[in-house]
């Protein structure tokens, strides 16, 4: 049977985020992700998860200015300095939070850049950040993301994901499979897991259209959840999608479901 983490940036907002880890242990959750935990100490963190005894299932690595739009600073030519220090950064909230895995956000394309050397940077930067996390029994993740939502994402399909892996060498990087993302960009969602279930070790989920919770739009995740439970999926889904309401209020799917 999957089993689902929180990711409590996008779920149970009506809360402080540090009240967050709560809520989602309260209505059954055993895991929690979000995209990053740098505002906070990371032994406050820890102290959340150990009295709600959640698992922390994945951050990402430090992914430029945010705030100002940025979207992950991976393919960028001139952020190779800042990208291996935010590695080092992320290593060590995860050795605190015991975190099996950090994705890296490959960033949008810088504009009028040459794409072979976007290319090169960004095969040359997993590599590092994968080989840095080894050494600390810590996966990597690279993510494909839908460029509806964001224009100009760097990485936005599965095969192109896997081809910049093997590109990369390391036997420490993995995919992300966002079904959200992967609904829009490619379809043919669970031929993609079955095929290359080897290679992915997180999923994330959100309904389309709309980014709402599923049974709101037209995946069809009850036949999912079955699909990835057959074909032997034994990693984590991560609910990252925008509640219609309240959190509570849209858990339907998942209480009923007896996850």
């Amino acid at each position: 049977m999957p089993k689902f983490a929180a990711n409590l940036t996008m779920l149970f907002t009506e809360y402080d985020f540090l009240d967050r880890f709560d809520r989602a242990a309260k209505v059954g959750f055993r895991g929690v992700e979000y995209l990053f935990p740098y505002a906070y100490k990371p032994e406050q963190l820890a102290e959340k998860l150990a009295a709600n005894n959640l698992v922390q299932v994945l951050h990402n690595l430090p992914a430029g200015n945010w705030e100002g739009g940025e979207r992950g600073i991976a393919c960028l030519p001139d952020r190779v300095g800042e990208f291996r220090e935010g590695v080092a950064k992320a290593i060590e909230y995860a050795k605190t939070l015991n975190c099996p895995q950090l994705n890296c956000l490959s960033g949008i394309a810088p504009g009028g850049a040459d794409a072979s050397k976007v290319r090169e940077t960004f095969v040359g930067n997993i590599r590092y950040a994968g080989e840095e996390l080894k050494k600390h029994g810590i996966k990597l993740l690279i993510e494909p993301v839908n460029t509806r939502d964001i224009p100009g994402f760097y990485l936005n399909r599965t095969m192109q994901a896997l081809e910049l892996i093997d590109e990369a060498g390391s036997d420490n990087i993995f995919v992300q499979y966002d079904v959200y993302h992967m609904q829009i960009m490619e379809g043919d969602l669970a031929r993609t897991v079955e095929t290359n279930l080897a290679r992915i070790k997180h999923i994330q989920l959100a309904d389309n259209p709309g980014r709402n919770e599923p049974g709101t739009g037209e995946i069809n995740y009850p036949f999912l959840f079955g699909f990835f439970d057959r074909i032997g999926y034994d990693g984590w889904i991560g609910c990252e999608y925008k509640p219609r309401g309240k959190t509570e209020e849209g858990l339907g799917w998942f209480t009923e479901g007896g996850y």
